[in-house]
């Protein structure tokens, strides 16, 4: 990633199939001296990653978005490397998970327990993260914050209502992301805080709803993971704030 001052540290929250793209694509790149992935099941990572974990560039920890000690701990680990933080990517992110949340369809689907799942994991982790890591991010040197998204969180771009939860935590999410961009133009003059839909990417995410997303609107994680680091690459301080579609076009709130 030629954006990037050379070396330094660049985080993944998150390794599911877009995360461990990332991770993937992020190893591939020589861009970074470490790359650290937060995860709920570290061990499952270094698995994924065979012959790279240990004294290589990959570091596993545990990050439980819902748990604020553990995002601090990370924080407290890579404030401790002396390596500057110059990338974080939250691909973080939950719509259906067993009988106990789905996408409603109606007013009468929506119950309070799937809202306070969803919304932490695609809302208040990512808030989290920003409010421990974005304070690592150096002051005169270019950096990144950004988290996975969705077009569906999008109020202008609603035609369609329902998958409350989903809307409402993606909606959520980048209001948190602009005022980080706010904060941050004072703070740390040059990173830049993004909000990216990657577009439907085929993992276990979109697995039950794909069947109608034409073949070329359909992404493997690996194609997504590539074209959100080239949009990351793009970005400059100018554009801190937004909310941005794969190809790089901007999506109203």
């Amino acid at each position: 990633m030629k954006s990037f001052t050379s070396g330094g540290v660049a985080v993944v929250i998150g390794a599911g199939g877009l995360g461990s793209a990332l991770v993937g694509r992020l190893l591939a790149s020589a861009s970074f001296d470490r790359i650290v992935v937060g995860s709920r099941s570290p061990e499952k990572v270094r698995q994924l990653f065979p012959g790279r974990s240990g004294r290589s560039k990959i570091q596993c920890e545990a990050v439980d978005l819902s748990d604020s000690d553990s995002v601090q701990s990370l924080a407290a680990t890579l404030g401790s490397t002396g390596q500057p933080l110059r990338l974080v990517i939250c691909a973080t992110g939950v719509l259906h998970r067993g009988e106990g949340i789905r996408p409603e369809r109606r007013l009468e689907d929506v119950e309070m327990d799937a809202l306070t799942t969803v919304f932490t994991v695609n809302a208040f982790g990512p808030m989290l993260v920003a409010r421990h890591l974005a304070p690592l991010l150096p002051r005169r040197e270019r950096s990144v914050f950004a988290a996975i998204s969705a077009r569906v969180g999008s109020i202008g771009d609603n035609r369609l209502g329902g998958w409350y939860a989903y809307r409402a935590s993606k909606a959520a999410l980048n209001q948190f992301l602009r005022c980080t961009a706010i904060e941050l133009r004072r703070r740390a003059p040059e990173a830049v805080v993004a909000a990216l839909h990657p577009g439907t990417v085929d993992t276990p995410l979109s697995a039950p709803f794909k069947a109608g997303v034409p073949r070329d609107r359909l992404f493997s994680a690996d194609t997504a993971a590539a074209r959100m680091l080239h949009m990351i690459d793009r970005l400059s301080p100018d554009d801190s704030g937004g909310f941005y579609a794969w190809d790089g076009s901007p999506i109203p709130w």
